[in-house]
């Protein structure tokens, strides 16, 4: 039936029921009721007895392809439509008429109940692509422990320097002192504590020298917070951005060889300026001096350094392996063997681990289509796999994002990812880089910056899907690279497998009552309230074989406008 309209074949007279409502007390009438026809047809004449009070008789009118009308007391009221059924108002709207339209088949409601529902399996927002866990290639570690075997080094001293803050007031941790390269290894707390307590707080702002190339180096500089460039004069005597300093890095560092230390005090090489607004703590030379006999073991132990740092070693702080190379003649060839570290880094398989319970009344009969107990595991799987993944770059003792070496993390030069700063990322792992992984949201910002420069990167496929790439590296999504509440994230870029000294995983496969590769479902009884229990268990880690085998690129910005 269309709205205000009764519409029937020449052929079939549609069924119609009228009914006349009105309410308790209305004019008269003893209690709430109501009068209701016979069925009716369409040509049909009805007049509704007893009629309600004052109204007489109510007629219907139904006719084929025209307009139902209502005649009470000789006034025509029109119909409205609702659904199938056709509502009136009287003169008095306590009161109302209904016509009906008979029902001449099963309704859909009631024919469900006989039919088969088709039902999808349960489905679960949180799992996602997972690239790492796909791209990386999984070792096998016996005994749940990897160890990872590198040729000796002398690089000392090359992380970052943490700080302390109340309000505005900025004080470095004494303890993280030993991150400056001379003072590593370093344990007297006292002279340590002396050192820190004689920083003072300075602040510049963007453009401001904070230290100028060929000036007395009479000071050791560490950076709180803030973006510096240190610059230089390039191979054809312009400026060139040496390099990049932020959060927890440090310049300087050579004064304390100075000042009656270990040796002479020399000038800056390099001017350092600010890019954003920055947070120093300086020391001066001149304080290290006043330290009186704590100097004494500060000598001792930074001769010591030196002396170690003085050995042969090449590029990467490597032991050297002495080689001769484009000699004539009966020349003396040098001797040599290969160091290895004394105490090289293991790699323990991390856990993560769940008990699933399912109520075996739940196991026995409410079994099918689908298996419960499958379905409970398979999201549970899928779950401990995408926490695996997470912890793969985030735990701070294994994770990527934590355990990239400090060489190889590099800020981007003016803030949002740009071309330039992916190419400088290539840069630190230039060696068969296998791919980029970022933030969804980083991704996006990185193809703004492309955008605004005119820029198109092309798309590769990786296993059937069509990814954005860079210099034909692919970049693949990865939301467990978080990003910050002021919207920075970071970029990671890796190189692979153990043939190529890159990032491996570690997993131990043939685990008792192994599920999957790495994980296992083992049964652990049924309780008294008839409950089933399940361990699940996921044992995983992860391995930088060599330190030009990852690289970050840090603090990159995804909310900047304009």
């Amino acid at each position: 039936m269309r709205t205000g309209s009764l519409h029937c074949g020449a052929s079939a007279r549609p069924h119609w029921t009228l009914t006349l409502r009105y309410p308790f007390g209305h004019r008269g009438v003893a209690r709430p009721s109501e009068i209701t026809t016979d069925t009716c047809r369409d040509n049909d004449t009805y007049g509704a007895s007893p009629s309600p009070p004052s109204y007489g008789r109510v007629t219907f009118f139904a006719q084929n392809g025209h307009k139902c009308r209502f005649v009470t007391e000789g006034h025509n009221r029109r119909a409205t439509s609702r659904g199938e059924r056709i509502v009136t108002e009287l003169a008095d709207p306590d009161v109302t008429i209904e016509v009906e339209r008979a029902q001449l088949s099963l309704s859909t409601a009631a024919a469900r109940n006989l039919a088969t529902t088709t039902k999808s399996v349960p489905q679960m927002q949180g799992i996602s692509s997972r690239w790492l866990l796909k791209l990386l290639p999984w070792v096998q570690t016996e005994g749940g422990v990897y160890r990872v075997n590198r040729r000796l080094s002398y690089a000392v001293g090359d992380g970052r320097v943490t700080f302390t803050n109340v309000g505005a007031e900025v004080r470095v941790i004494p303890e993280e002192l030993c991150e400056l390269p001379l003072l590593r290894g370093y344990t007297d707390t006292a002279v340590l504590a002396g050192l820190a307590s004689r920083f003072e707080q300075r602040e510049f702002a963007p453009g401001d020298v904070i230290a100028e190339a060929g000036q007395l180096a009479d000071r050791v500089f560490l950076i709180a917070h803030g973006k510096v460039n240190k610059l230089g004069a390039g191979e054809y005597g312009d400026e060139t951005i040496l390099g990049t300093l932020a959060d927890g890095d440090y310049f300087g560092e050579q004064v304390l060889a100075g000042q009656g230390l270990a040796g002479d005090q020399g000038v800056w090489e390099y001017t350092v300026k600010a890019v954003t607004p920055v947070t120093v703590l300086t020391l001066a030379g001149q304080a290290i001096s006043q330290m009186n006999g704590h100097a004494e073991s500060l000598r001792a132990h930074i001769a010591q350094v030196a002396e170690g740092s003085g050995k042969p070693q090449d590029e990467h702080g490597e032991a050297a392996i002495a080689l001769a190379a484009g000699h004539e003649g009966e020349a003396d060839l040098p001797g040599t063997f290969v160091d290895y570290e004394l105490a090289p880094r293991e790699y323990e398989l991390s856990v993560a681990q769940t008990v699933l319970r399912v109520h075996s009344r739940v196991a026995d009969l409410y079994n099918k289509p689908m298996d419960q107990i499958e379905q409970q595991l398979r999201l549970t799987i899928e779950a401990l796999r995408e926490r695996q993944e997470d912890e793969l770059v985030n735990n701070r003792e294994f994770g990527l994002l934590h355990n990239a070496d400090l060489k190889q993390r590099i800020h981007t030069r003016t803030g949002p990812p740009t071309p330039d700063d992916m190419d400088e990322l290539l840069a630190t792992v230039w060696k068969d880089p296998g791919f980029f992984l970022a933030n969804p949201r980083t991704i996006a910002a990185f193809g703004q910056e492309c955008s605004r420069r005119g820029i198109y990167p092309s798309s590769i496929d990786m296993n059937g899907h069509q990814v954005p790439s860079w210099r034909g590296i692919p970049i693949l999504p990865c939301n467990k690279i978080g990003v910050s509440p002021t919207r920075t994230s970071s970029i990671l870029l890796m190189r692979t497998g153990q043939e190529a000294q890159g990032v491996i995983g570690l997993h131990q496969t043939g685990l008792p009552d192994e599920y999957e590769p790495g994980l296992n479902v083992r049964f652990m009884g049924i309780n008294e309230k008839a409950v089933i229990s399940y361990l699940v268990s996921a044992y995983y880690s992860a391995a930088v074989l060599v330190p030009d085998a990852l690289g970050v690129l840090e603090n990159v910005e995804i909310g900047r406008e304009g």
